[in-house]
Formats: C-alpha cells, structure tokens, sequence
C-alpha cells in the first residue's frame, strides 16, 4: 500500500519552516567570489540544489533558462546568475562534478535545461522524488509535503515570487529568499532522513535495491 503525505489543510496548521535570512544568502559577481563560492561549496560534498527560469506565458514558447542556479549549505546559500559569463567555469565544474552530490526536488527536467542553457550534462545529482518513491510515497512528493513530512514543519512557497523575471540583472531579496530556501529545504529534507551516501539514488547510474532506503 502506498504512503500518503500530508495534506495541504494538515501542513497549514504546522509551525513554519526556519529558511535561510538574506545575510546567509551570498550572490557572486566576480571571479574571485565565484572561486571562493565553489570552493565552499565542493568542500560541502552534499548540497541543495535547483534552478530558477524566467516564466513563458504563451503557449509554444520554450523558457532560456535556468537564469539562476542555486546551492544550499547547512548554514548558507549561493545564487548563481547564469548572465554572470564570470562564473561559468566555476558553475560548469560544480554541475559536472560525481563528487559534489547535488539533491532536489523535480530535477529530471533541470537536467535538459541546464544541457541546452550550458551545453553540460551534470552528475552527482539525487532527485528526492524517486527518493520517496522507493520508500512508498506517491512519486510526486515536492518540497512542501516532503518538509511537512519529514521536518514536521510548513513550508511557504510564493506562487507570485515563483513567476517573476528570473533573467534580471540584479534579483530582489524576495527572489533572493525564495531561491535559497527552494535548495536549502531539499537539504534539511535529505539531513533528516538520515540516508548513507552509498544509498542514495543518484541519477543516471544503476539503481539501489528498494531495500536500502526503507526504514
């Protein structure tokens, strides 16, 4: 029998999420810190991760993004804007690296966007949905129900800040908080369940037995 999540009405009435504050949400600009950026990040080993595009409203049209690609510490987050051409080598690096586990959730199709944006395949990725998938849950879980679940917390996603420009120059703090928590809550997720390296699932290599992420 399948697990079900928590549903909207019981995730309302739990306390809130505890994100990141804008202080503990660095967006690099220079060579010099994006270097420092990914060298705090590779030395994480495990990180949030997801992507943020520009929205299409018209039927047919086909998003540019991802504009802003995010990475999650326990105690930080980096906002990289794709526009920044500085930090392309550091962020092709990261998203090519088997070392650097980068979890999520929903990022089969981050993978395409990210190979037509940046013309790279990235590795060491673990989609939390086939996480939760292999333990019962519908195969869909999301963020929301997935922090509800797991952390006992609600977390809050603006749908209004969801489908702002994500390709401006400069993001508002809003876009900001949004973005790094998106990844930030990924990673408390994965913390809490508390899964050996060598079970999670990453994506494009031979899958585990079931078994492994069962409690």
């Amino acid at each position: 029998m399948k697990k079900v999540a928590p549903t909207k009405d019981e995730i309302a009435l739990l306390a809130p999420f505890a994100g990141l504050t804008l202080e503990r949400i660095h967006v690099p600009a220079s060579g010099p810190e994006f270097a420092a950026a990914a060298a705090a990040i590779k030395a994480a080993g495990i990180v949030g991760f997801d992507t943020e595009s520009r929205p299409t409203f018209v039927t047919g049209d086909v998003s540019e993004g991802p504009h802003v690609v995010q990475f999650a510490l326990h105690d930080k987050a980096y906002l990289f804007q794709v526009h920044r051409s500085d930090g392309h080598p550091f962020l092709v690096e990261l998203l090519q690296s088997e070392q650097l586990i980068k979890v999520g959730f929903g990022l089969k199709s981050d993978s395409s966007h990210i190979y037509a944006k940046l013309g790279v395949r990235f590795s060491g990725v673990v989609d939390l949905n086939t996480v939760f998938s292999m333990q019962g849950y519908r195969k869909e879980m999301g963020a929301r129900a997935a922090v509800g679940l797991v952390l006992n917390r609600r977390f809050a996603k603006s749908k209004k800040i969801t489908t702002t420009n994500w390709s401006q120059q400069e993001l508002t703090p809003q876009q900001m908080l949004y973005a790094a928590n998106d990844a930030y809550a990924a990673l408390k997720v994965l913390e809490a369940l508390a899964l050996p390296r060598n079970a999670l699932p990453i994506m494009g290599q031979p899958a585990i037995h079931k078994a492994d992420l069962l409690e």
